[in-house]
């Protein structure tokens, strides 16, 4: 019970990664509110994992600054921030992405985890705590035939965001962690993992010999959520890909 008494949000806690994540808080005593888009996933997901759901468009300020609000309402205080909730583009070339395209991605990738931090640093700051951003390996490494600039781009912007971030903040006892992906295999990568000959080249691609689960994820994320076990980490960020981003 690593997180007993805290309060968390989790972005895009749905489905995927984040609803791992979730699930990982939950297990070890948060009170864990998760948000999204979509409220039949979100109820579906919080009843399985006894979850508070706050439907919330992470591209919307308002809306963001109401599901942080709201969670004040309900438990009085926020410990832990996990900014998850991402998107994934369709594979181009760069001078194939139309402009919406590109802003797409900017707004859930980048514009929200500024508004979901930028409105729970003012209760973060009254008992300290954790913010969790969820980048990418593609964030730190460019990969050759990957062609998801948008993606790479607001990716890397939350890598060097995490180390502002976790100076600014390291005085209220705020601490600001990236965790950073490979390929996982959740709804946002099924296209892309689409065919057994794309799997065999990601597993093949990761020296550990498999591509990621959420869990993997999730377990990372509960070491820097927890204070026992990350209490000097901050500004960290790891990558999480199986040795793939060595290569």
């Amino acid at each position: 019970m690593k997180l007993s008494g805290k309060v968390a949000i989790v972005t895009g806690g749905s489905r995927g990664i984040g609803k791992a994540i979730a699930k990982e808080f939950a297990v070890n005593g948060a009170s864990v509110v998760i948000s999204g888009r979509e409220q039949k996933n979100l109820d579906e997901s919080a009843k399985e994992i006894g979850a508070f759901a706050i439907q919330a468009d992470i591209r919307k300020e308002s809306e963001v600054q109401s599901l942080i609000e709201k969670t004040i309402e309900k438990f009085g205080r926020l410990d832990i921030l996990v900014n998850n909730a991402g998107v994934f583009p369709k594979i181009k070339l760069l001078h194939e992405i139309s402009d919406s395209e590109w802003r797409d991605v900017l707004d859930v990738n980048l514009n929200g985890p500024f508004y979901a931090t930028k409105y729970s640093i003012p209760h973060l700051q009254k008992n300290g705590g954790a913010i969790i951003n969820i980048a990418s390996s593609a964030g730190i490494k460019a990969y050759e035939n990957f062609n998801a600039d948008a993606y790479s781009a607001s990716k890397a912007a939350l890598v060097l965001l995490t180390k502002c971030w976790a100076l600014e903040y390291a005085k209220n006892k705020i601490r600001v962690n990236c965790i950073c992906p490979g390929v996982v295999e959740t709804d946002m990568t099924s296209e892309f993992l689409s065919t057994p000959a794309t799997r065999e080249m990601m597993n093949y691609a990761y020296p550990i010999g498999r591509f990621g689960t959420v869990d993997d994820v999730a377990k990372a994320a509960l070491y820097f959520a927890s204070e026992q076990d990350s209490p000097w980490a901050t500004g960290a960020v790891l990558p999480l890909d199986g040795g793939e981003s060595l290569k």
